[in-house]
């Protein structure tokens, strides 16, 4: 049997002393469950009573689906205006004019560096001053505007990252061919790049889905908010808040799945450069300095 390159096969010892950790490991999980179940059924969380508003037509219609309508309208909203964004300051940051180039690279520069809360705190009093939305949609236009400005940067650095890592030829081929930057970008640089980056940007709108969370704490209708009235409602906040949580990881996990499976279909196709592979950026790492994680 031949051994792995990246290190050597576990010796009988090593064996055993691996499934030890691994039954103590699962003695642990279990154990930590079973305290956590405990708590929460000697306070009554987990009786039937909790769950039963959860069988009423009225509870879904009052709450939880005007919950998951903010959340996807929000996001898709958001993905869209992201998307152009990013592509407009990608290009702007590849550009051979200076006047385009830098003003690009400090706006996604910016907007990376600024946490979304703060973005979609400041858009909501900003256009509440200005009445430049009706009160019902300040919320929801402060949530797009903090969505849009953080992962339309985010996007732009994946598409300046996705167009670098093509090979040099193909620009060099178009400028012998007498094609101008925009030609070249336009026909030949951008349909490989955004065939390449396109398991990434889908990664990318995961992120954006779940940030609508934020908008909370700016009176957001959406789902996690929902919950939380749920469960002032009810008196069953734990159940609540499972019950949002299977929601949310239910369409995170559809949207991550079909991120997989396009990643996959793309390496067995043998059409276009290979998938790139770059962490999507969250709010946990934009200070991780100018080039983030891309």
């Amino acid at each position: 049997m031949a051994g792995s390159v990246l290190f050597d096969a576990p010796g009988p010892r090593a064996r055993v002393r691996n499934r030890v950790f691994n039954v103590v490991t699962a003695l642990v999980i279990a154990l930590v469950i079973w305290v956590v179940y405990s708590r929460l059924n000697s306070k009554g969380q987990l009786t039937a009573a909790k769950w039963e508003p959860f069988l009423t037509a009225n509870l879904w219609k009052t709450y939880i689906l005007p919950g998951i309508q903010g959340t996807l309208t929000a996001a898709a909203v958001s993905i869209v205006l992201a998307l152009v964004l990013g592509f407009l300051l990608g290009v702007g940051r590849l550009s051979a004019h200076p006047a385009i180039r830098w003003p690009s690279s400090v706006i996604v520069e910016f907007f990376r560096a600024v946490p979304v809360l703060i973005m979609m705190i400041f858009a909501y009093f900003l256009y509440a001053d200005y009445d430049v939305f009706p009160s019902k949609h300040l919320a929801l236009a402060g949530v797009i505007t903090g969505l849009t400005l953080y992962n339309g940067a985010v996007i732009a650095e994946i598409v300046r990252a996705g167009v670098n890592a093509l090979p040099r030829g193909q620009s060099e081929a178009a400028s012998a061919l007498g094609l101008t930057w925009g030609q070249t970008m336009r026909a030949i640089l951008l349909p490989q790049a955004v065939t390449s980056m396109l398991p990434v940007l889908i990664s990318q709108l995961v992120v954006v889905l779940k940030d609508t969370a934020i908008g909370y704490q700016i009176t957001f209708l959406e789902m996690v908010r929902q919950g939380t009235q749920v469960g002032s409602s009810y008196g069953n906040y734990v159940p609540a808040l499972i019950v949002i949580a299977l929601l949310m990881i239910t369409v995170n996990f559809t949207l991550s799945w079909f991120a997989t499976w396009l990643e996959g279909r793309m390496r067995r196709s043998r059409r276009g450069p290979a998938p790139m592979h770059i962490q999507p950026v969250t709010q946990g790492s934009f200070g991780a300095g100018a080039g983030g994680t891309i």
